[in-house]
């Protein structure tokens, strides 16, 4: 078995303000390598989707950042390294529930790259990708994984591993898991194994349900059905008709 490339490069932070920015710096210096990691325990100005701030508990919750160089990814494909990071935070949530007896039909992924438990959300991931011509040159995968924090905001719908398993988790393990996940999947990405995308249609919430969405600001009702190669959510309306909408024109409805 091939010795694991992901993690090899560590660097631990005690705080930071971002683990993405600090990766994007580091890469413009050409201090990092493929693989890298960064791990802070505590980041102070962390984002999520649409410039949303991420809150997580300091040293409770795991908010690092891994740097993956692509070595023949055109644009038009990039959408695929979002789908492998949400497919691996997805098996480090669902290990943790099997591991404690729980049910994993619950984890999903919400478009385009939360992890959700039902409808509470555990996880954010935000991908940042450097383009040189029709070739992505590197991606920095930052990624928000509430761990063992317990003082959620009930206004945000987040939950934890802990409140979720009821047992505390070793952070450090729960990267350790993260990164064999990521490398799992990052060789089939190379390999362009179609069963990425299938394994994130599987998994994505409430496909084949009507749910409610915004469609350029305005209240849509829709069936997610699958996402394309370029990212899009392919959405059947209520007539039937299947069209493929991106993050700037739909996204789901606040609950």
């Amino acid at each position: 078995m091939a010795p694991r490339n992901i993690g090899q490069q560590f660097i631990e932070l005690a705080s930071v303000d971002s683990t993405n920015k600090y990766a994007a710096e580091q890469l413009a210096l050409r201090k990092l390598r493929h693989g890298a990691v960064i791990l802070a325990h505590e980041q102070t100005a962390g984002r999520g989707q649409r410039g949303r701030v991420w809150r997580s508990g300091g040293g409770l919750d795991l908010t690092a950042s891994v740097v993956l160089m692509p070595q023949r990814m055109r644009v038009a494909g990039q959408a695929v390294l979002a789908k492998m990071a949400a497919l691996a935070v997805h098996d480090v949530v669902a290990d943790a529930f099997r591991q404690a007896g729980l049910d994993v039909g619950p984890v999903r992924i919400k478009w385009p790259n939360d992890v959700l438990v039902d409808r509470r959300k555990i996880s954010g991931i935000l991908i940042k990708n450097e383009v040189v011509g029709t070739l992505v040159q590197s991606c920095v995968v930052g990624i928000g994984l509430n761990v063992n924090n317990t003082d959620l905001e009930a206004d945000i719908q987040a939950t934890s591993l802990r409140l979720e398993t009821g047992r505390e988790h070793d952070r450090r393990a729960v990267l350790e898991a993260l990164c064999d996940r990521l490398e799992a999947w990052w060789q089939r990405v190379e390999a362009e194994d179609p069963v990425v995308g299938q394994a994130y249609a599987d998994l994505l919430w409430s496909r084949g349900r009507f749910a409610e969405l915004l469609l350029d600001g305005e209240p849509f009702t829709g069936r997610p059905m699958d996402v394309d190669e370029e990212g899009r959510l392919l959405v059947e309306d209520g007539e039937g008709r299947v069209r493929a909408y991106g993050t700037e024109r739909l996204r789901f409805a606040p609950r």
